[in-house]
């Protein structure tokens, strides 16, 4: 079996390629970028299959598909939720979510040899198809039900606090606390990961492992220390707000 990485982040596709080498499964090249990927397989046999990061350095990797047609099967690698994937899980081999895990690389591979004979009888010309789809579907991600409103008790007293009225929610001390725009505080009967799910991604987003923040609520955005950002919000003051390093790319693109 020959297999191709297209993984932007260099020491994932280094430690995805060490846990296939353990399978014996023969890598013929690691890729990292659209246009890089765009030149191999113009000029390159193409793999058997696919290890395939969705969001690349300079682009989703669905550009790679507009300009080369490719029948090879695909594996994604990706850190998105799985209620998306759900959508396309039907028209792939499968899906990792990273970090990868060690089992679920050996199911994957191990559906790959299953379904192999299947894949190939059809060269799956719905591949292409599937593709856009997917695309569509991460530009437009899936409709799903947000939370509207949270509910907090104040006294004897509950109050219901629209989603527009809150600036960020944080944790602190064992607790968590939401933060309205005209300088509230309320504590909730919740955690931060559990907002998750209740949280529009394009409205809020977690900075570092203590704020989430409403992107109409940011009043500047500083540089920081060791390549992180500063975050200050309309009325929330009480504690500094950074971006935690590792997330700094993705609130980019948030913000973008």
């Amino acid at each position: 079996m020959k297999t191709l990485i297209i993984e932007d982040e260099k020491p994932a596709a280094r430690r995805l390629y060490r846990m296939l080498e353990k399978l014996n499964v023969d890598v013929v090249q690691i890729l990292h970028s659209v246009e890089e990927s765009r030149v191999w397989f113009s000029s390159n046999p193409h793999p058997d299959l696919i290890f395939l990061d969705i969001q690349l350095n300079d682009g989703l990797s669905f550009e790679i598909f507009e300009t080369n047609h490719i029948s090879s099967a695909i594996i994604f690698t990706t850190a998105y939720d799985e209620y998306a994937l759900k959508a396309f899980k039907l028209n792939s081999i499968d899906y990792l979510l990273k970090p990868i895990d060690e089992e679920e690389l050996i199911a994957a591979v191990n559906k790959y040899e299953n379904l192999k004979t299947s894949f190939e009888n059809e060269k799956s010309n719905s591949l292409q198809v599937s593709f856009e789809d997917i695309k569509k579907l991460l530009i437009n991600p899936i409709d799903r039900a947000y939370k509207k409103r949270f509910t907090v008790k104040v006294g004897q007293h509950l109050k219901m606090i629209p989603i527009d009225e809150i600036e960020c929610f944080y944790s602190e001390n064992k607790g968590t606390y939401l933060h309205t725009i005209d300088g509230r505080n309320y504590l909730m009967d919740t955690t931060l990961e559990s907002l998750e799910d209740e949280l529009s991604p394009k409205e809020f987003f977690r900075v570092n492992r203590t704020f989430f923040i409403n992107i109409k609520a940011i009043k500047d955005i500083v540089a920081y220390s060791n390549s992180r950002l500063k975050i200050y919000l309309n009325s929330y003051k009480d504690t500094e707000i950074i971006v935690s390093r590792e997330r700094v790319k993705d609130f980019k693109e948030w913000i973008a």
